[in-house]
C-alpha cells in the first residue's frame, strides 16, 4: 500500500517513522499546498516499510510519499 500525494506540494512535518503501526485515517505527512496545510491520512492500516520523502521536498500529484505492509 502507498500514500500518495494528493496535489503538487512541499512536506512540512512527516508524523511517522520507519517501523511504526498506524490506522487508516491516521496522519502520515502534512503538505503545504496553495499556503494551507493539509494533513495526508493513510488509506489503510499497517506499517511503515518506506518513507520515501523528507521535509521540504516538493512533491508532485501522485507521488509515492510513503510505503505500507
Amino acid at each position: 500500500m502507498e500514500v500518495k500525494a494528493p496535489m503538487v506540494g512541499k512536506i512540512l512535518r512527516i508524523s511517522v517513522n520507519v517501523g511504526d503501526k498506524i490506522e487508516e485515517g491516521d496522519e502520515v505527512v502534512v503538505l503545504e499546498a496553495m499556503k494551507m496545510e493539509m494533513p495526508i491520512p493513510s488509506p489503510a492500516s499497517g506499517t511503515v516499510k518506506e518513507i520515501k520523502v523528507k521535509e521540504g521536498d516538493n512533491v508532485e500529484t501522485d507521488q509515492v510519499l510513503v510505503v505500507l505492509e
